[in-house]
């Protein structure tokens, strides 16, 4: 189902990821990150939580995702990524592949605070060869 981006929803969006990369916990790479997901109306946010142990970190994509489940959500709509960057960033591999279970036809913004850069994608431009069980 393709959903509608409306100005005012990439603002929501933009501002729920930018606000919560603030609280990120990212004292190893110093790379805060935000993700807000839309999910049925609601958004849902998440940031990157970081572990002396890098393997045990989690991004702010998955986050986000993981919160909107544990709400109840199972089909993500839409995922924007901020980070204070330059350059927008896109999710990891890690994180597509998250986003491919919950929301493979979801648009993913990554944006910046640098003059409203913004980038859009699909999943399949980011991963092309998503691994998934047939049903």
């Amino acid at each position: 189902m393709k959903i509608d981006l409306s100005p005012q929803i990439v603002d929501e969006l933009r501002r729920g990821a930018r606000e919560i990369a603030a609280r990120a916990y990212a004292p190893y790479s110093n790379f805060p990150v935000g993700a807000a997901v839309l999910c049925d109306g609601a958004v849902y946010t998440g940031a990157n939580v970081e572990n002396a142990s890098y393997g045990l970190s989690m991004c702010a994509e998955r986050n986000a995702i993981l919160n909107a489940v544990g709400h109840g959500a199972r089909r993500v709509d839409a995922i924007c990524v901020y980070a204070p960057t330059s350059l927008p960033v896109t999710p990891c591999g890690a994180c597509l592949q998250v986003i491919s279970e919950f929301g493979p036809d979801a648009p993913i913004l990554c944006c910046t605070d640098d003059d409203g850069a913004e980038q859009r994608f699909t999943l399949s431009e980011l991963l092309p060869a998503a691994f998934r069980l047939k049903k």
